[in-house]
């Protein structure tokens, strides 16, 4: 895997066109001259996530005693079901119960989590970290560029709302959960592929 791709994978995971509509509705209490001001913050703390189960996941893992292509086939099978779920959204949306407006301005959940570093960018951090660990300068490097590339979209999700409207929003979230099946697959097949031996 390389820098670009372990950051592509990152990318698709965050999923950030499909979150911009639940960003807008999440923020929608917030007073309009803070609501950059509360995503950043957001997006920090999600940051903040991502780099410890960067660092930390090598040892979770060696704890639980989870080789490596077992590992690759669970982040196969989970970036394939996160893949159906952008191609095939629930009825209501992803998180139905977080885009009621009204209430507090929103502190860590849902925005930092589960929405940007969520159980999927976490156990894609882990698998990238375990596929080689000795390059930990380049997951790093990967991580943050895939975060910078998501914040960039959530931050701009009011003009992306305008110019791009709903119907091209759906339309790139399912383009990427195009690639992202293809992705998914190939992990499944390599993992499969190594705890065989073949």
């Amino acid at each position: 895997m390389t820098l670009f791709s372990a950051a592509l994978l990152l990318f698709l995971v965050m999923d950030p066109f499909g979150n911009v509509p639940v960003f807008l509705a999440v923020v929608a209490p917030v007073a309009p001259e803070r609501r950059r001001r509360v995503i950043a913050r957001e997006l920090l703390i999600a940051l903040a996530f991502l780099l410890v189960f960067l660092f930390a996941g090598g040892s979770l893992l060696a704890a639980v005693g989870i080789s490596e292509a077992t590992l690759t086939v669970a982040g196969g099978v989970i970036l394939f079901l996160i893949a159906l779920r952008m191609l095939f959204p629930p009825p209501g949306g992803i998180f139905p119960a977080d885009t009621e407006e009204g209430g507090d301005e929103p502190f860590l959940v849902p925005l930092a989590v589960p929405l940007v570093a969520g159980p999927s960018a976490l156990a894609a951090v882990l698998f990238i970290m375990n596929s080689d660990p000795e390059r930990w300068p380049e997951w790093l490097a990967a991580v943050v560029l895939a975060w910078a590339a998501s914040g960039a979209v959530l931050l701009l999700s009011t003009d992306l709302v305008r110019v791009l409207k709903r119907r091209g929003l759906i339309a790139i979230e399912r383009l990427m959960g195009m690639v992202l099946t293809a992705v998914a697959t190939k992990l499944i097949l390599t993992g499969l592929a190594d705890f065989f031996g073949l």
